[in-house]
């Protein structure tokens, strides 16, 4: 007797696991072929010397082939969209001026890596959020920004972020996760979601509600920031405190938003070994086109119609969300080093100040800009 509703109970189970194994499996199947075909189609760069990237440079590049004019350089120079650099006999010049002195810091800093390998050159660096060249301006200038869409035709160079002015003031961003990542395996993480960070845009609004609806799914809150002036500006909450960044490690999953252009702490979230969830696909660092959705990260709606979908697949396919943040985590070690970084801003120069059709002549109002060693060196 024992034995029939043994035997009755296993092939009830059957019955049920047949029933349900294919709602199952249909419910992720959209999700799994795009992560099988895109695995499938993605073609590895190479990591020797920054050639990953190379086609972004020659992208950026071409619109001013041959056009760049003292005449040109002069109007970008007047419209103030930038400050003015001279490279003059390996020597970095720079007029006084620089709306955020600790990002112009950054970007000196690996410019003067090089200047011993630099030509002679002058170019306007921007070093504000928002790109400055749009597309529907007839006068094409050519000025570097470290972010921009498709609708700018600015330059991009590796933002002042790699080195300092980043989140929380961090140098050297893989030193700063990586021994996080260290610390919070991934068997070890929180299963949820997670994010803290101001309200620059109401995009955001959809994951900080979810997080208050569904606080085991996603963890996510605002911020205070400069513009905060009431508990209206963090939805109608008190600011929740600032979390360093080393410490979202902790979490499985990790959010990217857009701010007031690309977000700095993008490149930061791989090297937790967490999975990033990267929302909107409009705008761009120099780094993210070889960063692929479904292969490096999980891509979220612009309006995060899909976020709950996608957290509850991550959580019911472990392994395959663990795949995807290694593969984003290897790809940012090998392929965005500092020495990458550093290689892509002189292929950058070198190829720039070929376009030059003049020889730039230093001003003599300029300072030169010399290498001071910060505390953190020292």
């Amino acid at each position: 007797m024992r034995g029939f509703w043994v035997c009755r109970v296993f092939i009830l189970l059957q019955i049920y696991g047949l029933c349900l194994e294919p709602a199952s499996g249909k419910r992720w199947k959209k999700i799994k072929d795009n992560i099988s075909d895109a695995v499938k189609g993605h073609i590895p760069c190479s990591s020797d010397n920054c050639s990953c990237h190379l086609s972004v440079i020659q992208d950026d590049l071409r619109p001013f082939k041959g056009k760049i004019s003292e005449n040109l350089m002069a109007a970008t120079i007047q419209r103030g969209v930038g400050t003015h650099y001279q490279i003059i006999g390996h020597k970095l010049y720079r007029e006084e001026n620089c709306m955020f002195p600790a990002r112009c810091s950054g970007v000196e800093h690996f410019i003067l890596q090089l200047i011993g390998r630099l030509p002679d050159m002058e170019m306007v660096v921007n070093v504000r959020d928002y790109p400055q060249v749009p597309k529907w301006v007839d006068s094409l200038l050519p000025v570097f920004s470290f972010s921009k869409t498709a609708d700018y035709q600015d330059i991009m160079y590796p933002a002042w972020t790699f080195w300092e002015g980043g989140p929380a003031g961090i140098p050297h961003f893989h030193v700063c996760c990586g021994r996080s990542a260290d610390q919070w395996p991934w068997k070890q993480k929180e299963t949820r979601g997670f994010f803290r960070g101001s309200r620059t845009s109401s995009e955001r609004d959809p994951l900080v509600l979810l997080s208050r609806e569904d606080p085991e799914l996603v963890d996510a809150e605002y911020t205070k920031n400069q513009a905060w002036r009431s508990e209206k500006d963090t939805l109608g909450r008190p600011p929740a405190k600032e979390i360093p960044l080393v410490d979202h490690c902790k979490y499985k999953y990790l959010f990217n938003f857009r701010g007031v252009a690309a977000s700095f702490r993008f490149k930061h979230l791989f090297l937790c070994g967490s999975l990033v969830f990267h929302v909107g696909d409009e705008w761009l660092e120099f780094f993210y086109p070889q960063l692929k959705p479904w292969v490096h990260y999980i891509p979220v709606k612009q309006d995060l119609s899909d976020v709950r979908a996608l957290l509850q697949f991550a959580k019911e396919n472990d392994a395959l969300a663990q795949e995807i943040a290694t593969r984003g985590k290897e790809f940012i070690l090998h392929h965005l080093r500092m020495e990458d970084v550093s290689c892509y801003w002189e292929k950058l120069l070198t190829e720039y100040s070929r376009l030059l059709t003049y020889k730039p002549q230093r001003r003599n109002n300029y300072n030169e800009v010399v290498h001071r060693p910060r505390k953190t060196e020292l």
